[in-house]
């Protein structure tokens, strides 16, 4: 591992050389420890809070989420994802973070082994992490009754919580609406109002909800709502959280694709792969593919083609769990056996593009386009295009 002074820490914070040796001491800068009379720091150490700003870490007295996705909630430097996690102090929230480093990395079923004994730890943030972590790494490979089960301890874990502090509330808005519509199911019906629990959330996980709900709005067709929340989290600092600003521009993708608006689609495409690629953060991409209109094909697989065949993987693997989850429940019949190129023409082609459109777009002939189409309907069993619209992802 990679280590910095105290004088290479407090010029990369812009602090005093004093301040870095007294929060060193205090045990306030993760895996800082003594080599000699000196303090080392892990390269990728990211700089602790202002000490002046305590207020905004409690909530009536209560630590606010010290537990609750602890990589998602960490503005970690991209390409130093590992080496902050490596400098964690060892126990659930490191194991936590690991967890979420697996999943969000493409490998699922590690991070269901990492998270299976938490599952009923008694520590809610834990817990509640734990159990939306493993209910999604479970849908990726397949254990559909262990995905049901992490969401199902997902509610019963918010029902059994009755102390129904602002603290309490923050954690069932956020972790209710992440789990149903990333999901695309119904919103629960006592889901907290969001201008209740929002302001209440840390920079990185509130950048998360904002994608959430965007996400949301995009479900609605509400595009140009969606962008607008999109656009002003990045510009208010979730463009330096990571995991968030990849969910939020891949959002981003999505709107602007339905606007048919491919030039803004890609701006922020490869932002995300910019932000993802040095920690092969390359789930997202993966779960988005249906959304996305067709550019990844257009974009990644050009340039990056070896990249872009674990994203189709991982889309199979998550897409065939999301399916048997979704469809039950909300009575849609996503269409479920589709190549990803076959979905991703037949998408375009359901928003209204044209075949020449389609063909631009993706680099590919408008003879292409036409094959990919006419085998998407005859596997759905339609003849009219129009009809795509009821099989593919709203």
């Amino acid at each position: 591992m990679e280590y910095m002074t105290v004088r290479e820490a407090a010029k990369k914070w812009e602090v005093s050389v004093r301040l870095i040796q007294r929060l060193c001491a205090e045990g306030r800068i993760d895996g800082a420890s003594k080599s000699g009379n000196a303090w080392v720091i892990p390269a990728g150490t990211v700089k602790p809070q202002d000490p002046r700003r305590k207020k905004e870490e409690t909530v009536y007295g209560n630590p606010v989420f010290p537990n609750l996705m602890p990589l998602m909630n960490t503005a970690f430097v991209p390409g130093k994802c590992l080496e902050y996690i490596h400098g964690m102090k060892k126990g659930p929230k490191k194991d936590i973070a690991v967890a979420e480093y697996h999943y969000f990395s493409g490998h699922p079923n590690e991070a269901a082994q990492e998270t299976e004994m938490y599952l009923t730890c008694t520590d809610p943030e834990l817990r509640l992490s734990a159990c939306l972590i493993y209910a999604y790494s479970n849908l990726s490979i397949g254990q559909i009754q262990q995905a049901r089960y992490g969401l199902e301890e997902i509610k019963n874990t918010l029902k059994a919580d009755t102390e129904r502090t602002p603290h309490a509330r923050s954690i069932e808005g956020f972790i209710s609406a992440a789990a149903a519509v990333l999901l695309h199911l119904p919103l629960p019906e006592e889901l907290p109002d969001t201008r209740e629990f929002m302001p209440l959330l840390p920079i990185g996980l509130r950048a998360f909800a904002l994608y959430v709900q965007a996400h949301y709005l995009y479900l609605q067709k509400k595009y140009e709502h969606s962008i607008g929340i999109i656009e002003s989290a990045l510009t208010m600092g979730a463009d330096q959280y990571p995991i968030p600003a990849i969910y939020l521009h891949l959002a981003a993708v999505m709107d602007y694709m339905s606007l048919k608006q491919p030039d803004k689609a890609e701006e922020h495409l490869l932002a995300a792969w910019e932000l993802a690629r040095p920690d092969d953060l390359i789930e997202g991409f993966g779960e988005h593919h249906g959304l996305l209109g067709g550019m990844l094909e257009a974009v990644i697989k050009q340039k990056w083609p070896e990249d872009f065949k674990r994203i189709i993987a991982i889309t199979y693997e998550f897409s065939s769990g999301w399916r048997k989850i979704h469809n039950p429940v909300t009575g849609h019949n996503v269409a479920d056996d589709l190549t990803t190129t076959e979905f991703a023409t037949a998408m375009l082609a359901a928003r209204n593009w044209t075949n020449p459109e389609i063909a631009e777009h993706m680099n590919i002939s408008v003879n292409t386009v036409k094959h990919h189409i006419s085998q998407a309907m005859k596997k759905l069993h339609i003849d009219n295009r129009k009809d795509l619209k009821k099989y593919m992802l709203k």
